[in-house]
């Protein structure tokens, strides 16, 4: 049964990638109208590149796969929702919102912002500043603005948006950056592990009410991947375990708020008939498993590709690995590209493997008429 699943799985991405390598989507219109990006560093694709924060990657070796080099994305490549964008039937890249000038802001913007967390004091200690959630949110209001503003053909703004796809995907670093490292936070102290993935999702849920406020009806929430198997926790904790071991005690206090945030996902679909949500399970994909990542042609699990100072970003000019699509991490914390393809993939068409979406996966959210 296992062996069947892998083989499944193994087909289902092999065509999947195949399709996306070749812009099978491209050249026709998209699946929706626009596409709005709410994040940290796995969806930053260059808002951190203007304003002062040690959180930047528009430097080399980040962007050495990337048509534009280096951009300020956190990989060598494409990230998640790049791929997700380009699945969905966008030409080109939603832009950030820092640097929107001549772009058609109809088809979304990226507010995603690297260090950033869903709590406004994540990662401001140690990074200097960043764009916090809230402050996401508060960018996205003067795009609705400017796109009520518009004649959109025959519709209203207000039926327009609701037709376009929220991507949310952020709270990593409210533990990375906050949670645990107290000696820079109180969070730790102040809140049990379970009292504060509530309180995270409860201030998430605060957020995605006022996304719908201003329009959003289709919204892409995703869940935290393993933080104690990235080499940045594996090299910051003083054990004696085997490298290629996880920290699981790091993660299995992440994992309780992507338990909230699935549980959130839920309460919001049953409050909101007029809207749809769904949940990615990303650690349902198994790329921590060096048994699953063997098997996909990975054969480095627990390294960075590229040399990393202490804060797990790139070294600036260093020589990353020549196989980079052999390996899982590219810095210290962040997918390469190769694992964002088959993410990214999974997310959009999950229709043999049920268990990394749900309600839906991308796809079918993309195709459903609110």
């Amino acid at each position: 049964m296992a062996s069947d699943t892998k083989t499944w799985l193994i087909l289902h991405l092999l065509f999947l990638i195949a399709c996306y390598m070749q812009h099978c989507v491209n050249g026709e219109s998209s699946q929706v109208p626009c596409l709005f990006i709410f994040g940290d560093s796995f969806s930053d694709s260059g808002n951190n590149n203007y304003i002062p924060t040690i959180a930047k990657a528009n430097y080399p070796p980040y962007g050495i796969d990337y048509p534009d080099g280096p951009t300020g994305r956190v990989t060598n490549g494409e990230t998640q929702v790049d791929i997700i964008g380009n699945l969905l039937g966008f030409e080109k890249p939603i832009p950030p919102f820092e640097n929107i000038n001549g772009s058609d802001i109809r088809k979304g913007v990226n507010y995603a912002s690297s260090s950033a967390g869903i709590r406004n004091e994540t990662g401001k200690q140690t990074m200097r500043t960043n764009i916090d959630l809230g402050q996401q949110i508060e960018n996205h209001k003067s795009i609705v603005a400017q796109i009520a503003s518009k004649t959109i053909g025959v519709i209203s703004p207000l039926e327009y948006l609701k037709k376009c796809l929220y991507f949310v995907y952020i709270g990593t670093n409210d533990y990375a950056l906050n949670y645990f490292q107290p000696q820079f936070y109180p969070t730790s102290s102040t809140y049990r592990p379970e009292q504060y993935a509530q309180v995270l999702s409860n201030q998430l849920s605060d957020y995605v009410e006022d996304l719908y406020d201003l329009g959003a009806r289709k919204f892409v929430a995703v869940g935290l991947g393993k933080i104690g198997c990235t080499p940045m926790a594996l090299n910051n904790t003083i054990t004696d375990f085997k490298r290629s071991k996880c920290v699981e005690r790091l993660n299995d206090i992440e994992a309780m708020y992507s338990h909230r945030l699935r549980s959130l996902v839920n309460q919001f679909n049953t409050k909101h008939q007029d809207s749809k949500a769904i949940f990615v399970n990303t650690t349902a994909i198994g790329l921590d498993s060096s048994l699953e990542s063997s098997v996909l042609g990975f054969t480095n699990f627990n390294q960075s590709c590229c040399p990393t100072m202490s804060d797990g970003f790139c070294v600036r000019d260093s020589t990353p690995c020549a196989n980079r699509d052999e390996y899982i991490y590219y810095d210290g914390i962040h997918p390469t590209s190769a694992v964002n393809n088959i993410t990214a993939s999974l997310a959009y068409d999950s229709t043999d493997h049920p268990e990394i979406t749900s309600p839906m996966d991308i796809k079918h959210l993309a195709q459903l008429v609110i």
